[in-house]
């Protein structure tokens, strides 16, 4: 019903106008009663205690019908028409994959409620505003795989992006394999632009592909890295061993990212590195890539529009008739 209303055009809106005299008239009905209603004193009010007959309650019933019949009338004339929009979209789509660190440091609680959740939380919105693009999920801790391959669906997207979890891969921070899973994924990709954006909290401990080879691979298949490291400066509370039930405790330890690594994989490649301090500067990081990472669109709009006065005609003259029915039979009242 709200979408139908916001798709409402009318062709002569100057008749609105009249709505006044409706509106001004059932104020001076509402006024006059108001005016006329008598006083007087009994003895008791047993009588009364009922509240009244139905008649008696459904007096300002008919009032409120003329109003709103004559309001729907005043709507008809104004020529309210339904606008059916449609578009054709031409649009040149970039394919980027989104590598996400799941190692155990990004539950650290330098962001809030933890560095993943939060990464979660921008990357979907990164993805809502990617429309016409494909995009694909890529996830890495001691290992890596592909969560979710190149795909136009948002929806799809952002369901894995919400499930998410650190402990489902074996734990390490394995930036080569997650990069190259990532590439893997777009080598064979058509699109004049494959973009990777690899986010992680620490520093390359295993994995068999080396961030140097994998980037190496990157820039082979024309495929742009822009790295963002996420963590505070200084110390967080970061966990440090896990429990036998699986509790993870947790202790402050130095916030160690290998800046320089994700720098030389940005810069070989094309692309671009970033600190991530805190969610603002996430946003702002993934904000920016956007705007460098523009979809050029071009987008025809064909309207056409359906008449739809005759629907607000019949309601208004069935509400009058309801009225004066009302007022001749039911409440049997002089208007």
């Amino acid at each position: 019903m709200i979408e139908y209303l916001q798709n409402i055009e009318f062709v002569s809106p100057y008749f609105l106008l009249l709505g006044v005299v409706p509106i001004a008239w059932y104020i001076w009905r509402l006024v006059s009663k108001k005016n006329s209603d008598t006083s007087f004193t009994i003895s008791t009010s047993e009588a009364f205690e009922g509240g009244g007959s139905l008649r008696t309650k459904l007096t300002w019933l008919p009032d409120l019908l003329r109003l709103l019949g004559l309001l729907f009338l005043v709507l008809s004339l104004a020529r309210p028409q339904l606008s059916l929009k449609e578009e054709k979209v031409n649009a040149e789509g970039i394919d980027i994959m989104l590598a996400i660190d799941l190692s155990s440091s990004m539950l650290a609680k330098d962001f809030e409620p933890d560095r993943l959740e939060v990464s979660k939380q921008v990357a979907e919105a990164f993805v809502r505003n990617r429309k016409y693009d494909r995009l694909g999920l890529a996830v890495f801790a001691g290992e890596a795989f592909t969560q979710c391959p190149l795909t136009t669906d948002q929806s799809i997207l952002i369901d894995f992006l919400q499930t998410l979890a650190v402990g489902t891969l074996e734990d390490g921070t394995a930036i080569g394999m997650g990069l190259a899973t990532a590439v893997n994924r777009l080598k064979d990709s058509e699109s004049e632009s494959k973009v990777v954006i690899l986010l992680t909290d620490g520093v390359n401990n295993t994995g068999y592909i080396d961030p140097e080879t994998a980037a190496e691979i990157a820039r082979e298949y024309d495929v742009k890295v822009y790295t963002i490291g996420v963590g505070s400066a200084g110390n967080a509370l970061t966990p440090v061993n896990r429990r036998s039930n699986g509790q993870y405790i947790f202790r402050n330890a130095k916030v160690q990212i290998d800046e320089r690594l994700l720098q030389e994989i940005s810069n070989s490649t094309g692309g671009r590195y970033y600190r991530a301090k805190d969610r603002n500067q996430l946003e702002a990081i993934y904000a920016e890539i956007d705007r460098l990472e523009k979809t050029e669109i071009e987008v025809n709009i064909f309207k056409r529009y359906q008449d739809e006065f005759r629907y607000f005609l019949l309601i208004g003259l069935g509400l009058l008739l309801f009225e004066l029915l009302l007022r001749k039979t039911v409440l049997n009242i002089l208007s």
